[in-house]
C-alpha cells in the first residue's frame, strides 16, 4: 500500500530518513520521541511536505509530485480542523464537495457516515458545543466519506480521557476493518499502538525504521525507544 524509497527531508537543522514499505491493511503506530519527525513523516506522505529526494508510492502510484488533494490518503489531525461556523453535516460534507452540493450517491454516503460513528442526532449543531470525543467522530466522518485506502492518523485523540481516547481507538479499528484501510497511527503511548497495531515504526535520530512486529518492537525496545519510554 505505501513504499517511501530514500525519502530525505531537511529544513534548517531538522533531517529526516525513510525507507521502508507499508503492506496493505496494516495499522502501523508511529511512535518516538516528541519533535523526532512523526507528523513530518504523516505530512510527507500525505502532500503536505514535498521530500528534497525519494519517492513516494500509495497505491502501486508514484505521488512523489502530486498535490495533497491529488492522493489517495485522509489524514485526521490533532485539532480535528473543523469549521466553527458549518454544522457538523456540513463539515463532514466537506470531505464529498467543498460547494456542499451533494448529488443522491453522495448524500447516501454522508448519511452512512453520519451513522456509522454515531452523529444522528448531532448533525445540526456546531463544533463549539460539542464535546471533544464528538468532535472526533465529526473528523473522522468526514475521513470516511472520502473512501481513502490510506488513513493517517497525527495524535487526533491525544485531549480525549482514557475512556474515550479507548473507545475512539476501538471504533478506528472497526472501520479499518469493514473499509479494508491501511493506517498509519502516531501515538505517544505504547498501550495505544499494542490496542490495535499489527506494526510499529521507530522515528527518531532523524531516521525512520522498517516496521517491525508491535509485540516484539515492547519486549526488546531499541535505545532510543527505552530511553524515551
Amino acid at each position: 500500500m505505501l513504499s517511501l524509497k530514500s525519502v530525505e527531508y531537511s529544513v534548517g537543522e531538522f533531517k529526516l530518513k525513510a525507507d521502508f514499505k507499508i503492506p496493505r491493511l496494516s495499522k502501523v503506530a508511529l511512535i518516538g520521541p516528541s519533535g523526532a519527525g512523526k507528523s513530518t513523516l504523516l505530512s510527507l506522505i500525505s502532500g503536505f511536505l514535498k521530500p528534497n529526494s525519494g519517492s513516494i508510492i500509495i497505491d502501486n502510484e508514484d505521488v512523489t509530485t502530486k498535490l495533497s488533494n491529488q492522493r489517495r490518503v485522509t489524514t485526521i489531525f490533532q485539532d480535528g480542523n473543523l469549521f466553527p461556523h458549518l454544522t457538523v453535516k456540513k463539515n463532514i460534507s466537506l470531505g464529498l464537495r467543498p460547494d456542499l452540493r451533494l448529488n443522491s450517491a453522495q448524500q447516501s454516503v454522508l448519511d452512512y457516515a453520519i451513522d456509522r460513528v454515531g452523529l444522528t442526532d448531532l448533525v445540526d449543531r456546531k463544533p463549539g458545543s460539542l464535546s471533544g470525543g464528538q468532535q472526533s467522530r465529526v473528523s473522522l466522518a468526514r475521513a470516511l466519506v472520502r473512501d481513502c485506502p490510506l488513513l493517517l492518523l497525527d495524535e487526533p485523540f491525544s485531549a480525549l480521557g482514557p475512556s474515550l481516547k479507548s473507545d475512539m481507538i476501538e471504533l478506528i479499528d472497526q472501520i479499518a476493518n469493514e473499509k479494508k484501510l491501511t493506517v498509519l497511527f502516531v501515538t505517544h503511548d505504547p498501550e495505544d499502538a499494542k490496542k490495535i497495531c499489527d506494526l510499529s515504526v521507530v522515528v527518531g535520530n532523524g531516521c525512520v525504521s522498517s516496521p517491525t512486529l508491535t509485540t516484539e518492537l515492547f519486549e526488546n525496545p531499541p535505545k532510543i525507544l527505552s530511553d524515551y519510554l
